[in-house]
């Protein structure tokens, strides 16, 4: 490991990389402790000692959310833009062009991405704002402050989503995911700490403790497992000549991931699950309450239908993101085929059925870890420490990914790299 960390410091433009890097991190902490003025910290803070869902987004914004600071919408609006985005991809011949237009495409795409960030971002923005008025947890009640605290939150946003593409630029990893990483990686001391303090007091035994660390070393094989694992269908390409040259004759195989769709399920399943939540703080109407209280973070009903609708989520994104038509065309097109299987339609199909299969197993895993925080503190009895599946998903996935662009430039420069 010596030898490792050795390497990446002989190379200097992988060191330059995570020097940016780390300034950049640097700047997103202190981002979070800078306050947005003129709004009252104490209701704030109890809207995050209920246990309710505002917890498991104050993990991802690295704890700006509770601090209510500049970052506390994080990037999450640049997420969902990402995500409407490629599900409109999907559906709009325009799109799909540019898709198809390599680099100039992406551009265009990530321009448009932009642009929607930040009208989402000023209408969650003004949504936040809204609630904090009504709430009266704003200095002054004015419509003027009031744009002015979401103009702040929207440049926080946009100030975010500039740090994370520059890390994607002169960094290492995806600048945007190595925000949400470090977001909740931030958080681990603390909930380290708040171990210690309940060992300290007797609220809860070392055995309890100790069982807490068990569960989450467990999770963290479980998530590297599924999230590595992969279903690979065997190709042949048959020869052919070209000119006077050979080409094809060859075997390879077409991977198809276990997990295919991430943690977009997830955070599809998050924002219809919150709606009730968020009614409830803008009107006051005795059944939106009733509703919101069956379906708080926590309850069994909230538990179940988040579970059923991650499940449903993982079908559908999969289908959109994984084009088997075109996967079918373009192996025959290659002269590729599966043994035992015609090309054409048959391949599509039988693609089609293995991926069905496979994703089964994904949408089990994904609505498993995301459900398990819920049962974790009455399994351990650790209350008030947030611990689930979602997060060691983002930061497994993350951190493989971010390992493996850092062998690939160690690499290139013909150092051993990373592992050996």
């Amino acid at each position: 490991m010596g030898s490792a960390f050795a390497n990446i410091f002989a190379n200097k433009e992988l060191k330059d990389r995570i020097l940016f890097t780390f300034v950049m991190f640097v700047i997103f902490r202190l981002g979070v402790h800078i306050p947005v003025p003129g709004v009252d910290s104490s209701v704030i803070e109890s809207l995050f000692t209920s246990g309710n869902i505002f917890g498991f987004l104050d993990l991802f914004s690295g704890g700006a959310l509770s601090k209510f600071s500049l970052f506390a919408m994080s990037i999450t609006p640049y997420i969902n833009s990402s995500i409407i985005m490629q599900l409109l991809t999907a559906v709009i011949p325009t799109l799909e062009e540019w898709q198809k237009d390599g680099q100039e495409g992406y551009k265009k795409i990530q321009k448009v991405t932009r642009y929607f960030t930040v009208v989402l971002a000023f209408i969650q923005a003004f949504g936040m704002a809204y609630a904090l008025r009504a709430n009266n947890a704003l200095l002054d009640n004015s419509w003027f402050f009031l744009f002015f605290i979401v103009i702040v939150l929207t440049a926080g946003t946009c100030l975010l989503v500039w740090i994370g593409e520059q890390i994607t630029e002169k960094g290492i990893g995806n600048g945007i995911s190595l925000i949400i990483f470090c977001g909740i990686v931030a958080r681990f001391p603390e909930a380290a700490s708040t171990i210690v303090d309940y060992l300290k007091v007797g609220t809860i035994t070392p055995l309890q403790a100790l069982l807490f660390v068990v569960i989450g070393l467990a999770m963290i094989l479980v998530v590297i497992a599924v999230n590595e694992a992969q279903r690979r269908i065997p190709v042949q390409y048959a020869k052919r000549v070209v000119g006077r040259k050979m080409y094809g004759g060859h075997s390879t195989f077409l991977p198809l991931k276990v997990n295919q769709a991430g943690v977009i399920p997830i955070i599809f399943a998050s924002s219809i699950i919150m709606m009730p939540v968020t009614l409830a703080q803008f009107v006051h109407i005795n059944w939106v309450k009733s509703l919101a209280t069956l379906f708080g973070w926590g309850t069994w009903p909230n538990t179940i239908l988040y579970g059923i609708l991650i499940f449903m989520f993982t079908y559908f994104y999969t289908a959109i993101t994984v084009n088997v038509k075109d996967l079918a065309d373009n192996m025959k097109k290659y002269g590729g085929f599966i043994p035992g299987i015609r090309p054409g339609e048959p391949t599509m199909m039988y693609i089609d059925k293995v991926l069905t299969r496979i994703t089964l197993t994904g949408a089990i895993f994904l609505a498993f870890v995301a459900i398990l925080p819920n049962f974790i503190g009455n399994i351990t009895g650790i209350q008030g420490v947030y611990f689930g599946g979602t997060a060691l998903l983002i930061v497994v996935g993350v951190a493989l990914e971010t390992m493996r662009q850092a062998q690939s430039l160690m690499v290139t420069r013909n150092y051993r790299g990373f592992l050996k």
